[in-house]
C-alpha cells in the first residue's frame, strides 16, 4: 500500500516522471490522458510539441466488399500513431475506391460510393484537419513500420496511403483549391494570394494536382496556374489525377464537382530544402533510371525528415521497362535508403529539373520559365521540412 501511495505521488507531482510516461503513449491515449488533471495535461503538450516528424498510414490489401482498405488501415493505424495530424494528404486507387472490382475469390463485384468513402477517411480524422484527398489510377507507397521498407509500385489492385503532417516548427503547410470559371477565360491571380502563393517569400514548394483533365480548357487552365508560379526559387511537381474526393481546410469550403480545376498543398518556411528530376522518355532501363536517382542524390537534401514523392505516367512502371516491375521505386531506394517514397501513376506530370537549397537552385536558364507539363514521364521529388528535436 504504501509503495502505492508514493507511486500515486510522483504521478501527481513530479512533471519529469509524468512526462517520461506519457511520452510512451500514441497520440490518441495521449490526449485522453491529458483529461485527468491539469499536471498531466501540460505534460501531454509539451510531448505532443516534441512530435513534428511525418507519420503515414498504408493499405496494400484488399478491404472488405463495403470498405475501401485505407478506410479499415486509418480505422486501425490512427490508435497507434505518435503524431497530432494537422494536415493530411491521402491517395487512393481510382478502380477500387469508388464503382466496380471484380473479386475473383469471392466472384461478386465491390460497390462504393466515393462520397460516402471520402467521408468516412475525413471522420476518422481531427476535426480542425485540413484534408486533400484524391484518387488516381496506381499508388506508389511504402508500407508502415520503417522508412527503410521497399517502396512498391501498385499499377493494378487495391491500394492507397495517408501521410499525416503535425504541427512543426518553421513549416507552414496550406491547401489550396483553384476551380475553371466558365464564365472568364482569364485566371484571376488575386485568387494566389488568399492561397499563399503569391507575396510569401517563405514559400518553398507547391504540390499541384489538375483534376478532370479531359475536359475542354483544362490544359489552358493547368497553364494558368502553373506559369505565374514557375519561379526559380519554388520547387513545382505533381500530376494529373482521376478526381479528387476531399479538401477540408479553413480555407477551402468547395466541394469537387463536374468543373476542371487545380487542387493542392503548399509547403512554406525558410528550413524546407527541396528538389525534384524529370525522367523523360528516353529514361527506359535500370541504368538510366538510377543515373537520375544520381542527380537527385547531388542535391545533398538531408534525408532525415524528409518525404519523397513519385508521380509517374500511367504509360510508364512495368510497360515501360519492359515487363520489370517496380523499377522506378527500387531506383529511389538505392540511393536512399531512409527516405519513404510516396506517389502515383496518373494521366500527366508536372515538374522539372530543380533544386532549391537557401539561393541555389541547379539550373539557370537565362529567366527562360521552364517546361513543366509533361508526359510519359516521372516526377522525383524530395521535400526535407528541417531537423528534428
Amino acid at each position: 500500500m504504501e509503495s502505492a501511495a508514493k507511486g500515486g505521488y510522483v504521478l501527481a507531482n513530479l512533471a519529469e516522471v509524468v512526462e517520461r510516461v506519457l511520452g510512451f503513449l500514441p497520440t490518441k491515449a495521449l490526449l485522453r490522458a491529458a483529461c485527468v488533471c491539469r499536471l498531466w495535461r501540460e505534460c501531454a503538450r509539451r510531448t505532443l510539441r516534441t512530435r513534428q516528424r511525418i507519420a503515414w498510414v498504408s493499405a496494400l490489401e484488399p478491404g472488405p466488399a463495403e470498405n475501401h482498405a485505407l478506410v479499415r488501415a486509418l480505422a486501425r493505424e490512427l490508435e497507434k500513431v505518435h503524431v497530432l495530424p494537422q494536415t493530411v494528404l491521402y491517395v487512393a486507387d481510382a478502380e477500387t475506391f469508388s464503382g466496380h472490382e471484380e473479386c475473383h475469390e469471392q466472384k461478386k463485384a465491390r460497390k462504393r460510393n466515393s462520397k460516402e468513402t471520402a467521408l468516412a477517411l475525413e471522420k476518422l480524422l481531427p476535426k480542425r484537419c485540413q484534408v486533400l484527398g484524391l484518387v488516381t489510377p496506381g499508388i506508389v507507397v511504402t508500407p508502415m513500420g520503417s522508412s527503410s521498407n521497399q517502396p512498391q509500385e501498385i499499377e493494378e489492385g487495391e491500394a492507397g496511403f495517408a501521410l499525416l503532417f503535425p504541427k512543426i516548427d518553421g513549416v507552414k503547410i496550406d491547401t489550396f483549391h483553384f476551380s475553371k470559371d466558365v464564365k472568364n477565360r482569364v485566371f484571376d491571380e488575386s485568387k494566389f494570394a488568399e492561397a499563399g502563393l503569391k507575396n510569401n517569400p517563405d514559400l518553398r514548394v507547391v504540390l499541384l494536382f489538375g483534376y478532370n483533365s479531359w475536359k475542354t480548357g483544362a490544359t489552358r487552365f493547368l497553364h494558368q496556374i502553373v506559369n505565374p508560379l514557375n519561379e526559380k526559387s519554388i520547387i513545382l511537381a505533381g500530376g494529373q489525377v482521376e478526381s479528387f474526393t476531399s479538401l477540408t481546410s479553413k480555407n477551402n469550403h468547395a466541394q469537387p464537382g463536374d468543373a476542371c480545376g487545380v487542387v493542392g498543398l503548399a509547403f512554406s518556411g525558410p528550413q524546407i530544402q527541396s528538389a525534384t528530376v524529370l525522367l523523360d522518355q528516353d529514361v527506359a532501363d535500370e541504368r538510366t533510371a538510377e543515373a537520375a536517382m544520381q542527380r537527385l542524390k547531388a542535391a545533398n537534401i538531408p534525408e532525415h525528415n524528409t518525404i519523397g514523392f513519385m508521380f509517374a505516367c500511367v504509360g510508364r512502371g512495368y510497360r515501360h521497362y519492359k515487363t520489370k516491375r517496380n523499377m522506378e521505386a527500387d531506383a529511389f531506394r538505392k540511393f536512399f535508403p531512409n527516405v519513404p517514397l510516396f506517389g502515383f501513376f496518373g494521366h500527366g506530370e508536372i515538374g522539372c529539373d530543380r533544386i532549391v537549397t537557401g539561393n541555389f537552385v541547379l539550373r539557370e536558364c537565362n529567366d527562360i520559365k521552364d517546361d513543366l507539363l509533361h508526359g510519359y514521364t516521372t516526377v522525383m521529388t524530395l521535400i526535407h521540412l528541417g531537423s528534428t528535436k
